[in-house]
């Protein structure tokens, strides 16, 4: 698995193709929607993006992953974010109808002191898309999300990609909402499922 081929699917925002395509989506169903992760090229810097439109089809957040996800376990799997992303700095948070929802992607999630900032922020529900891989998944993909729920006393979900084993990079899959008790409000398997 390689992070080398992010370059040539990232596109600008607010310019690039999937941008607009979510932007029309929120706007035609009358939602938010938080788009998972893209590739975002700004100038010559890469970074792994989250957006948020609002029902207008405005973007109303933008998360940039912070901490970037470099693993090399010998046989089994070696994926270096570094070698390609540059990390964000900022704590995003949004208003959803008069809710503050915190949006941070995939690894950012096991750091609890980003899931504090956004609570401070008053974050009152925590939004991680996110595709842990089939070896650090199966270990600590819901655990994380019960984690980050208790500790904040916030509902918390982490969405990740129904699971494609002919896939470049396989996603655990595995999608859950937490309540602040820790306890599985709901969750996915390798399949695809809308889960509330």
């Amino acid at each position: 698995v390689s992070t080398q081929s992010t370059g040539e699917y990232a596109e600008p925002i607010p310019e690039g193709q999937t941008s607009k395509h979510l932007s029309k989506l929120a706007k035609e169903q009358k939602v938010h929607i938080i788009g998972g992760s893209i590739p975002e090229k700004d100038g010559s810097n890469l970074f792994n993006t989250s957006l948020v439109f609002n029902p207008s089809g405005e973007i109303i957040a933008k998360h940039r992953k912070m901490h970037l996800f470099d693993i090399d376990i010998p046989s089994k799997i070696r994926f270096q974010e570094s070698e390609t992303l540059s990390p964000g700095n900022s704590v995003t948070t949004f208003d959803c109808n008069g809710f503050t929802v915190g949006v941070a992607i995939c690894y950012d999630i096991r750091f609890p002191e980003l899931a504090q900032l956004m609570r401070l922020k008053g974050a009152d529900f925590l939004v991680y898309p996110g595709a842990f891989n089939m070896t650090t998944g199966p270990v600590y993909f819901e655990l994380l999300t019960r984690a980050r729920a208790v500790d904040n006393q916030v509902y918390c979900a982490s969405i990740a990609p129904a699971t494609d084993r002919e896939a470049g990079y396989v996603s655990w899959g595995h999608s859950v909402v937490v309540a602040p008790t820790g306890q599985v409000v709901d969750s996915a398997g390798h399949e695809e499922k809308t889960i509330y």
